[in-house]
């Protein structure tokens, strides 16, 4: 059994959860010790919102640490990735925003978390790559959203060779939602946050939900879907408080 202590801090402020990796000496690289205990933290409790960065200024993290695949076999090698698939499918299903605060460089398991984040903000001199090829395995798992943000010829072109793209790049093709300076990268994430968590949990919850659903689905059943999320909204009386209290804000209360 696993008895490693995951290199993780925490701290909660109004409902949000900012989570930091926190081994800044091997660039705050992952083990399976810290996969689970985010999958852990994103569902222990309800949850407004959650942040994820980088101990120090070099790494929001290298990903998985190159120890993670040194004898393994093919059980373990599907233990550790099945840690990866829960641990980026938790922040890809919370019910509530995500942010990648991107503070430096962001490689392989941890540019797969930053790519099921909902928003991801970067500092400026951050690179982003996922380099498993060079190591000798594929990329799996949430790599497979990276041809969305991308276009499929830039992703085949990346995760083939393995390598470092910058932060400039990424915002231009609209990976990034914004980019700063890295003194400013907190302000920005905290001026994002209002923004995301003004909205009732319950509408957001379904938003994600359908965001999933448009995702693994067919469009004539994400529509589908959508009917139904809707209309299962007006069963929940805060729905119809917050249409009446908007209606009253737009009109003045006439």
């Amino acid at each position: 059994m696993n008895t490693e202590t995951a290199a993780v801090s925490v701290s909660d402020e109004g409902g949000v959860r900012f989570i930091t990796f926190d081994r800044p000496a091997k660039l705050n690289a992952l083990t399976i010790a810290e996969l689970r205990e985010v999958a852990r933290l994103l569902t222990a409790e309800p949850l407004r919102a959650a942040v994820f960065t980088g101990s120090g200024p070099k790494a929001f993290s290298a990903g998985m640490h190159i120890q993670s695949f040194r004898d393994m076999d093919v059980d373990s090698a599907r233990e550790l990735i099945s840690a990866v698939r829960d641990f980026v499918g938790a922040v890809r299903t919370a019910p509530y925003p995500t942010i990648a605060a991107v503070n430096g460089y962001c490689l392989g398991a941890a540019f797969e978390l930053a790519l099921a984040c909902d928003v991801r903000i970067s500092v400026r001199s951050a690179g982003f790559g996922l380099p498993e090829v060079k190591v000798g395995i594929p990329s799996v798992v949430d790599a497979s959203l990276l041809q969305q943000h991308v276009g499929l010829s830039l992703a085949k072109e990346m995760i083939l060779t393995g390598d470092v793209y910058p932060a400039e790049e990424m915002w231009r093709l609209g990976l990034l939602n914004l980019i700063v300076e890295p003194g400013e990268l907190d302000g920005a994430v905290r001026a994002m946050l209002p923004r995301l968590t003004a909205h009732t949990p319950a509408v957001i919850a379904a938003q994600k939900r359908l965001f999933e659903t448009w995702q693994n689905t067919s469009l004539s059943e994400g529509i589908e879907a959508s009917v139904e999320e809707f209309a299962q909204m007006f069963a929940d009386p805060s729905t119809r408080a917050q249409v009446e209290a908007h209606f009253a804000a737009v009109t003045g209360g006439k």
